[in-house]
């Protein structure tokens, strides 16, 4: 097990920031850490690379455990933070350089530099301060730092914060296939981004875990309702659309399509082109509204 959380809190005064959480991420699974601003997510992460000590229950990585153990721990472990705080004055050649310092790297020092260069997409950069770049190749620079010393845990706050669409799907790859080899836990507010990268996804609210599932099964939590989306050619009357068996009820939005809900879960689909037939109207869009990670989100913190 790469890391196992048990009965994990954090107390603030007054306040719990996480209260007593346990999950455990395995070698070659890319976790989904999400939550809503002040649910805890940050905080977990902290507390996992030994920045903050918890409060109460236990936290390990690779074995090792964050109080007792935190050097061992942070050879283990890459962590960009969300603020992904860098030296700007330094050269981003010379920054990576630092970083290997303090990790002893020794002779590998220059392999494996110009291999982070290379995945981060760096290489053009590398001899400009860190200062002038984009927030975007920043955000590049705190992700080869974080790999550089080829942990086994990859621990990412935000890591797309800041990136343009380009840069997304590239840093997307390299999440996915880093999560091949070794364990990654990323949290993230985009979540067609947590949609195309992670394997499972941890769903965190109030310092509790609210879920705790792979993507496709969280989507099912809230298909206690199935809508189907209708485009005809044609105006038609409001009653017509109640005479179709099986109608829950509809309404149509701004963009001229009907939303029409089923009962009991039925699939109408069928019973709608047939009524279109039978009427002899044009069917322009007929399909099944999927709920989407972001429908599961709002629906747990809200």
């Amino acid at each position: 097990m790469s890391v196992k959380v048990s009965s994990l809190s954090k107390i603030y005064g007054a306040q719990k920031a996480v209260d007593e959480i346990s999950f455990e991420v395995n070698k070659g699974e890319v976790l989904g850490f999400l939550g809503p601003n002040g649910a805890g997510k940050s905080t977990t992460m902290k507390i996992l690379t030994c920045f903050i000590p918890q409060s109460s229950g236990t936290a390990t990585v690779c074995g090792y455990d964050t109080i007792a153990e935190p050097l061992e721990v942070a050879k283990k472990i890459g962590y960009l933070p969300e603020s992904n705080p860098l030296y700007m004055d330094m050269y981003v050649r010379e920054y990576l350089e630092f970083m290997a310092g303090l990790h002893k790297l020794g002779k590998i020092t220059s392999k494996r530099i110009d291999e982070m260069l290379e995945v981060t997409g760096l290489v053009a950069e590398r001899k400009k301060k860190v200062g002038q770049l984009s927030k975007g190749y920043k955000q590049r620079v705190g992700l080869a730092q974080a790999m550089l010393h080829d942990p086994e845990v990859l621990i990412l706050d935000e890591p797309t914060s800041g990136l343009d669409p380009n840069q997304l799907v590239e840093i997307r790859s390299l999440i996915k296939q880093l999560g091949k080899n070794k364990t990654v836990i990323f949290s993230s507010h985009i979540m067609q981004e947590v949609q195309a990268v992670a394997d499972r996804v941890i769903i965190i609210n109030k310092g509790k875990i609210v879920a705790d599932d792979s993507t496709a099964n969280l989507q099912n939590l809230i298909g206690n309702e199935i809508i189907i989306t209708a485009e005809f050619k044609q105006n038609i009357e409001r009653s017509l659309l109640g005479n179709i068996r099986g109608v829950k009820s509809f309404e149509q939005s701004k963009d001229g399509k009907w939303k029409i809900v089923s009962e009991n879960q039925k699939d109408l689909r069928e019973e709608i082109f047939n009524f279109a037939k039978a009427k002899d109207l044009t069917l322009l869009s007929l399909y099944k509204e999927e709920s989407s990670l972001e429908d599961v989100f709002k629906q747990l913190t809200k």
